[in-house]
């Protein structure tokens, strides 16, 4: 079941088929593999080539507090990063041969890994949300509110692993300054008060904080509305630096990447209606 979105805390027991999806089904999130070891050989093949983090962040056009990630092995790397890196420090293809080992993430169930990759590049990214607000807006006492109604229950160290993964993710907000994040939620999530006065306090605070930031529009859906262009429950849609399109869809069991161009038509669709039906950005602020 899935509690917090975004394949994290979720026992997955098949594949899920539809139009133009695909499913990928996994028991339980899966363990660290060798973030630390690449880490370790790109920060080796850096300081071979004699460049700081600083001067290295540039030439594979990344942040330094990427890089400083990366090398740390806290970071997932991007999907071009052993590419670019491999290019700039002539690692005779050890980076990317280190890559291709790197299919895992603490924390995230086996399915959400390839929705959790196409993020990492994304030019764009849009989320529609009806059953709790999305993992990367959450604070970490609503998502441990969230965990701890998971059924079957999960130990308190199930528990922080997957708060970790989540937050790590939710530094793609800030990382990530040139992708355009973009929410749409429905007020009940607020009106829930999941984990108490409190909870739900810290989360709005947090919240309006995150729609301060230029690459992120937030717009709240009313409670009520005559017409509503999301019935069909939660969707997200992402946009490549290729200008492909993606959607992803999650299930209490399972999560579906979607990629037949006219499914990908008929979400960008909704999607665009729902912008014009729910509250603009500004209004959804005085709301909160």
């Amino acid at each position: 079941m899935t509690h917090g979105t975004d394949g994290i805390g979720t026992i997955a027991q098949g594949p899920s088929g539809g139009s133009g999806a695909r499913g990928r089904a996994g028991s339980e999130p899966e363990p660290q593999y060798s973030l630390k070891m690449f880490g370790e050989v790109v920060k080796a093949f850096r300081k071979r080539a004699r460049l700081t983090q600083e001067q290295f962040a540039p030439l594979v056009r990344y942040s330094v507090e990427t890089i400083a990630s990366i090398e740390q092995g806290r970071r997932f790397p991007p999907p071009d990063f052993a590419e670019r890196a491999e290019a700039v420090l002539d690692a005779f293809g050890v980076i990317e041969a280190a890559a291709k080992h790197l299919t895992r993430q603490k924390g995230l169930a086996s399915w959400f890994h390839q929705w959790a990759n196409l993020e990492l590049s994304a030019l764009s990214l849009h989320t529609y949300e009806c059953r709790m607000i999305p993992g990367l807006l959450q604070t970490a006492e609503y998502t441990r509110a969230l965990f701890a109604n998971q059924l079957p229950p999960l130990t308190d160290e199930q528990i922080e692993v997957q708060l970790a993964a989540r937050q790590e993710r939710q530094r793609l907000l800030r990382d990530r300054p040139n992708t355009a994040f973009s929410f749409i939620l429905e007020e009940h999530l607020f009106l829930r008060n999941l984990g108490g006065d409190e909870v739900t306090r810290e989360l709005l605070d947090h919240i309006l904080d995150l729609s301060e930031l230029r690459n992120v529009t937030i717009q709240i859906m009313e409670v009520a509305r005559r017409k509503h262009a999301g019935l069909h429950g939660p969707m997200r849609l992402l946009e490549t630096p290729q200008h492909q399109w993606f959607g992803y869809l999650e299930g209490q069991e399972h999560g579906q990447l979607v990629t037949d161009p006219k499914v990908i038509s008929a979400y960008q669709m909704r999607c665009a209606s729902m912008r014009s039906q729910a509250r603009t950005a500004e209004d959804s602020r005085s709301l909160m």
